[in-house]
């Protein structure tokens, strides 16, 4: 049985049909790239998987054998999905810590705050700081452990390295390394294409809110066409040339 499943899953705001028939397989620990341009739908498939936002949604959503597509988005939460949306939203006027705090307090079986400082040493020198004086690296870091001092089976990460300098993204892509060691399965957006090809083993593209393409990273760094077609953008060595 698989973690996550969608099966013809269409998604609309108010009359607006944004996904088509979309079709999705993920399995426990592994890393996901959901992959296509702006506007392609890749927000709104996140947003479908924890009922959040979107009007409606039709087809089927089932999460470890049970269908979820009529829960609500407090109720998938509490199953063990968590979401962390584009722009980060941290509370800019509590502390790091208490940012931590208050995750945990509404967690059903939250894990210590202080192992976050494990997984995230740049935040333990920062515990006492607000979250609007932290970079956007720093939110960023923080943002993902908010979301797994929640204890999460599945973790979605909505455009994670938007806005950051190389080097943070450097250090958000170990993070999320040691993030699947804790058993915690990833599926995430991103436009960034090599750093999601290097952290994920999976990928699916979506074109017009509809699946254009689904199989392993690797397969996908060597079809430049593919690249070309749904992405408009080069590997990083090919770029170089």
């Amino acid at each position: 049985m698989s973690l996550l499943e969608l099966d013809g899953v269409d998604a609309y705001y108010e009359n607006s049909h944004v996904l088509f028939d979309l079709d999705m397989t993920v399995e426990e620990n592994e890393i996901i790239a959901l992959l296509g341009r702006n506007g392609a739908g890749k927000t709104t498939t996140l947003r479908s998987i924890v009922g959040s936002t979107v009007t409606r949604r039709e087809g089927e959503i089932t999460f470890r054998g049970e269908d979820i597509s009529s829960r609500s988005a407090n109720q998938i939460s509490r199953k063990g999905i968590k979401l962390v949306p584009e722009g980060r939203r941290v509370f800019p006027t509590l502390t790091v810590h208490e940012n931590l705090q208050v995750a945990a307090e509404t967690a059903v079986d939250p894990r210590p705050v202080e192992e976050m400082y494990d997984i995230f040493p740049v935040l333990d020198d920062l515990r006492g700081n607000n979250g609007q004086n932290l970079s956007g690296g720093e939110q960023q870091m923080l943002s993902v452990a908010r979301a797994l001092v929640q204890r999460p089976d599945l973790l979605l990460l909505d455009e994670p390295t938007e806005g950051l300098a190389p080097v943070i993204v450097d250090d958000l892509l170990e993070v999320l390394r040691n993030v699947v060691e804790e058993d915690v399965t990833v599926i995430i957006t991103e436009q960034n294409v090599d750093f999601v090809l290097e952290l994920s083993e999976r990928a699916y593209i979506i074109d017009k809110g509809a699946n254009a393409w689904d199989g392993t990273t690797e397969e996908l760094e060597n079809r430049e066409e593919l690249l070309d077609e749904y992405l408009s953008v080069s590997t990083a060595d090919e770029a170089a040339d």
